[in-house]
């Protein structure tokens, strides 16, 4: 059987697309259409009981028994263990992949997310506050892994998954309102990902319903 990726068309969905990709691994689309509150259902709930997507289910997990994995940063630690691939080796290497995959889910997330929802207010007075504090923390974000890039050609060294987590991100940019051109590094970062054949099938998936 098929490992189901269970998401929809969001950064930390597409960070998976672009993850199982890059490993080769087959998988079946499992779109959850958040818009229409799918992440509620009973069913989706018992794989992810945060009723957040995204959420995998290997039915060749460990032991070869079915498992089921939620939390994006999760899942792209279960699937680089699993795969062997973009999981270095070398622990000083894996320490900064784990330092900058915990960056990405606690922080270059959260915090974008938070402006995407102040733009979409339509009071003024409600949104300015929110925007103020949030993309002035975005762009910080963004001046932290510019300067991680001036030295290194990605985040840990050698491409990881700590990559695939922040490019889902980064590829908002335009809605988080930021110029790439801003931080030179972060976009020279960001055309080589994108540049890449199993990036760039990450992100064609499908993750809509017609």
């Amino acid at each position: 059987m098929t490992l189901q990726l269970h998401a929809f068309d969001t950064p930390n969905g597409r960070k998976i697309t672009v993850a199982l990709e890059e490993m080769g691994l087959p998988y079946e689309m499992r779109i959850v259409d958040i818009t229409q509150g799918e992440q509620f259902d009973p069913a989706f709930l018992e794989i992810s009981p945060n009723n957040k997507i995204p959420a995998i289910v290997d039915p060749n997990g460990p032991g070869g028994q079915a498992i089921s994995v939620f939390e994006s940063g999760a899942i792209l630690l279960y699937l680089a263990e699993k795969t062997g691939q973009f999981w270095p080796s070398d622990p000083v290497a894996r320490v900064a992949a784990l330092e900058w995959l915990m960056f990405q889910v606690g922080g270059f997330g959260p915090i974008p997310g938070q402006v995407h929802h102040f733009i979409a207010l339509q009071d003024p007075a409600e949104k300015r506050y929110g925007l103020d504090r949030f993309m002035a923390e975005t762009r910080r974000l963004y001046g932290v892994m510019n300067r991680r890039l001036a030295g290194h050609e990605y985040f840990a060294g050698p491409l990881t998954i700590a990559d695939f987590a922040i490019v889902g991100w980064v590829w908002r940019h335009a809605r988080h309102q930021v110029d790439l051109a801003d931080f030179a590094n972060v976009e020279r970062w960001y055309q080589m990902m994108m540049a890449r054949p199993g990036v760039g099938r990450g992100f064609a998936v499908a993750m809509r319903r017609p």
